[in-house]
């Protein structure tokens, strides 16, 4: 698992993030880390096919992480189960960085993306990380 200084650089460095598995709830844990690092100044795309093309964040949420563009970070709210295959998505797009959410955990996947040059966060919240590290 990265150290504080790997993910105060990631935290510092990323502008762009695709978030998968945002929720239009506000009761939502994704809604509000969203919420949270588009107030801190990131640039969130929300990636959810039943809610595509709604506007949210002042993005249009878009289906599928490949129409989010290119983005620095992919936050994932999905499963576990389901993380494999978003990292590979990320990786194959260009993502520098995987972010699995608490309780998300592949570590087959996060090794894939490693080989591939990806910096990998997984079990860890950004909205919990910035305020730890006073970011």
């Amino acid at each position: 698992m990265p150290g504080d200084a790997e993910i105060r650089d990631i935290l510092t460095s990323v502008k762009t993030i695709a978030l998968v598995g945002w929720s239009p709830k506000p009761d939502r844990p994704s809604h509000r880390v969203a919420a949270f690092l588009k107030a801190r100044g990131y640039r969130v795309i929300p990636v959810n096919p039943g809610q595509a093309g709604q506007v949210a964040l002042g993005e249009t949420v878009v289906a599928s992480l490949a129409e989010a563009g290119p983005v620095d970070m992919v936050d994932i709210f999905r499963r576990s189960e389901e993380a494999g295959a978003v990292a590979d998505e990320a990786v194959a797009l260009g993502a520098k960085v995987v972010w699995m959410q608490l309780g998300v955990v592949d570590e087959a996947a996060a090794e894939r993306a490693r080989a591939a040059g990806v910096q990998v966060v997984m079990d860890r919240c950004p909205a919990i990380e910035i305020p730890r590290l006073g970011l």
